[in-house]
Parts: C-alpha cells; sequence; structure tokens
C-alpha cells in the first residue's frame, strides 16, 4: 500500500495549531532487507526549506513494525495531517490519553515515540539548533557509553534465511569474525575486553545467560551449568582486573529463585549492575531480588509506561533505571522519566540495541538531564548497520558519544530508502 490521502478532521482544520508550519504526510518503511523488525519514519511539513534542506521529521521504533506503521498510518495520522508541526507536546498528550483509554500501550505507545522524534527533530531544523539545546542542555559536553556485545548480525535477517524475522528470541549467539563480540564475550572474553579498553571503552555489557536459560529453563539452575555460563565474567576479571566495569543481561529469562541463584554467584565479580534477571510484569518481586540478590539491579527496557517506572521506584525495586526513547513515548516522555529517577537519586540509563534514532535520541536527553549516567551502544551496528540507514553517524571518542551538532536529531534517515515499489513502503498525505 504506497498511497492514500485522508481528509483531515474539522476539528484540525479550525485548530488555532494551524498557527505553525503544516504536517503534510506520514511516510514509513519497514526496511526488512536491512533490519526486519525497525520501522522508519517520516513527517513531511509545508514549512519549505531551511539552508536549502526540506524540513522533515525524522523518527523510528523497533519490534512489531507492520502494526506500528497500521497505527501511524490507519490512526495517527487523522490527527497529525493538517495540524501544527510545532504542537509536540499536545500531538503527545493527545496521543497517550486515547492509547490509555483503550489500553493500548505497545504498537501504540511505539508509533508514539517515532512520532515524538520526529516532531522534535522539525522544531530543531526550524530553529537550527539541536534538540538537546531545546531541551535545555547541555549539561555535558559529551555522553559517557557502554558497549552492549552484539554482533552485526544481531537483529538482522540473515542473508541465508531471508524469510526470517531477524530476531530468534533470545540472544543471538553470533559466530567468530570482526565484530562479532557477542561469540566473543562468550569464547574470548578477556581477550575482547582488553579490545575494548584499548579503544577507549571501559564497559562492556554481556548475556551469556541466553544459553543457560534455552538448555535448562528459568527455574532451577544447578550450579555447574551456571557457573559455566558466567564463567566469560569471571575471565575478564582475571585478565584485566577492575580496568572495566562489567554488566549483565538477563533477558528477562529467569524466576525469582533462580535469578536470585544467578546474584550470588555474582557478588565476587564486582558488576556494575545485573539487568533484567526478571522479566518486569511483577515488579514487587524485582524488589524482593534487589533485597535478596545483593548486586545493583538495573531495570528495565522493557517497562513502557511512565506509570511503571514510578512503581518500580517506589517500590525502592532498581539500583539504575533504563529507557527506550523508542519505546516509552519519544524523547519528551525520555526525559520525564528520567527527570522523575532523579528525584529519588536514581541514576537513569538510556536503552540501545535497535536502530540510529534510538542512540541520538538518548544522546539528546542524555545531553540534557545530569541524571542520565550510561548510553548503551552497540559498536557492530555503529559501524555496520547504521551507514546504511543515516546519513551523519555518531562519534565516539575514548568510551564517549560526542553530541550531535547538526540541527534537530542531528542526522537524517536515507532519502533512498522510502522508495514507493518497497513492499515495506506507505504513505498518507493531507
Amino acid at each position: 500500500m504506497t498511497d492514500f490521502t485522508v481528509r483531515a478532521s474539522s476539528a484540525i482544520q479550525e485548530h488555532a495549531y494551524r498557527r505553525g508550519p503544516r504536517i503534510t504526510a506520514v511516510e514509513t518503511v519497514i526496511p526488512h532487507e536491512v533490519m526486519a523488525g525497525l520501522v522508519l519514519l517520516r513527517l513531511h511539513t509545508d514549512a519549505g526549506t531551511v539552508n536549502g534542506t526540506p524540513v522533515i521529521g525524522h523518527g523510528e521504533s523497533y519490534y512489531l513494525p507492520h502494526a506500528v506503521a497500521a497505527v501511524l498510518h490507519d490512526w495517527m495520522a487523522r490527527r497529525l495531517l493538517g495540524a501544527d508541526a510545532l504542537a509536540i507536546e499536545s500531538h503527545w498528550r493527545f496521543l497517550y490519553e486515547r492509547c490509555a483509554s483503550f489500553g493500548g500501550f505497545g504498537a501504540e505507545m511505539r508509533a508514539m515515540s517515532a512520532i515524538d522524534l520526529a516532531l522534535w527533530d522539525i522544531a530543531g531544523q526550524l530553529r537550527q539548533e539541536p534538540v538537546w539545546r531545546l531541551l535545555g542542555g547541555p549539561v555535558r559536553d559529551r555522553v559517557p557509553i557502554y558497549n552492549s556485545c552484539g554482533g552485526p548480525s544481531y537483529g538482522r535477517r540473515p542473508l541465508d534465511a531471508p524469510d526470517a524475522q531477524g530476531w530468534p528470541g533470545h540472544g543471538d549467539p553470533g559466530k567468530s569474525g570482526p565484530l562479532e563480540d557477542n561469540w566473543r564475550s562468550a569464547n574470548e572474553p578477556a581477550d575482547l575486553a582488553e579490545e575494548l579498553l584499548a579503544e577507549g571503552i571501559t564497559a562492556m555489557k554481556v548475556w551469556t545467560l541466553d544459553g543457560l536459560y534455552q538448555n535448562h529453563g528459568g527455574h532451577y539452575l544447578a550450579l555447574p551449568a551456571l557457573k559455566a555460563a558466567l564463567k566469560p565474567l569471571f575471565a575478564i576479571r582475571d585478565r584485566v582486573g577492575d580496568k572495566i566495569e562489567l554488566m549483565l543481561d538477563g533477558h528477562g529469562f529467569f524466576s525469582l529463585p533462580a535469578a536470585t541463584r544467578i546474584a550470588e554467584v555474582l557478588r565476587d565479580v564486582g558488576l556494575l549492575w545485573c539487568e533484567d534477571l526478571l522479566r518486569p510484569d511483577c515488579l514487587e518481586s524485582l524488589a524482593e531480588l534487589r533485597h535478596r540478590g545483593g548486586v545493583p539491579l538495573a531495570i528495565s527496557e522493557m517497562l513502557i509506561t511512565r506509570e511503571s517506572y514510578k512503581r518500580a521506584l517506589a517500590l525502592r525495586g532498581a539500583d539504575y533505571i533504563m529507557a527506550d526513547p523508542t519505546w516509552v513515548g519519544g524523547i519528551s516522555e525520555t526525559k520525564r522519566i528520567a527527570e522523575l529517577a532523579q528525584i529519588d537519586n536514581v541514576p537513569t540509563l538510556m536503552h540501545d540495541c535497535t536502530g540510529p534514532l534510538t542512540l541520538f535520541s538518548g544522546l539528546h536527553v542524555a545531553a540534557a538531564v545530569p541524571n542520565v549516567m550510561w548510553q548503551e551502544t552497540v559498536r557492530a551496528h555503529i559501524r555496520t548497520l547504521y551507514p546504511q540507514l543515516i546519513d551523519t553517524n555518531v562519534v565516539i571518542k575514548n568510551g564517549h558519544a560526542e553530541l550531535p551538532t547538526g540541527p534537530g536529531l542531528g542526522t537524517r534517515l536515507l532519502p533512498e530508502l522510502f522508495r514507493e515499489d518497497h513492499p515495506g513502503y506507505r504513505i498518507t498525505r493531507l
């Protein structure tokens, strides 16, 4: 479905928001040949060009891309088309309240997130300022990063399996080769740690428990099998000592007794945090694990609403909270979540293991909110995936990401991705 037109509602046509530039088209593509779970968004406006560049807002989200695209075109476009592109908070609140009224916090929140990124991008382009400046930044001149040990194929559709969705449901074990950090974190962990340190990266996150869950389930973990899965962390400590910070992601696979045993074995490793050993569908269990386990806990890109973060903080269930800007409601809501955690003296972490605009939006929030502590990055994605999607890449130096300097998000989705003959392409025009 490539092209159809909707008429803006009379309420929007008569709305005072028409004082600003209008949104004239909602355009999406699902680049399955690059990353199957990604949906990319462009919001077109009637603002013309600034310095010779058309004012088009760019956004993205990840998971359920076809559902997100349907929400964007079949519902949210009716709110946006013909409306003021600068009324960011009004659009956010309107869409959120309709989501909340009908229990929609999955594809709807992802669609809202993509829209919010694109609207902030438009605002920055019109003002010729980076988004972090519009948010009140800078509070720092660069953002600390850690390397999450995914490989070039993580989340990607295998070339030898064109019908695959690109995500197996567990962490991709990877294979031997350049930038195959997931494979190396399990098979050559100490060598990988030394390589990262040589690049100036002083923190790394691994997910060596995925295979353990696949082979043994999430309830009873025999100590020999558990210690074998955690052996890479001990090997890193033996080789480089405390020169590198270590984090472990459990991907939400384990029950409370199993997660407690994992934490007990890890106490001597000196982890900066354990992340998502439990699913966050019972926040009381997270608080109990933090009480029992004796290791710092980070939760969770799996949370979607600000209310969930509020409850997790009230229950004292987290040493760190993590948010994904393209899942929780965009830059607007990520900033609010980070400031909420700041009240409780709980640092915020920015999630990224998907598309490039997720990383860029996290950097903008980090540049404007003092409470943000780390930005997750995947060096394999930055070097192999992102150049296929954006025109300006992030700059990493000595374990830090430079702040985006261009107007808006500071990068643009490649226009050639939005081909009308692409099977994942849709456009809805005013």
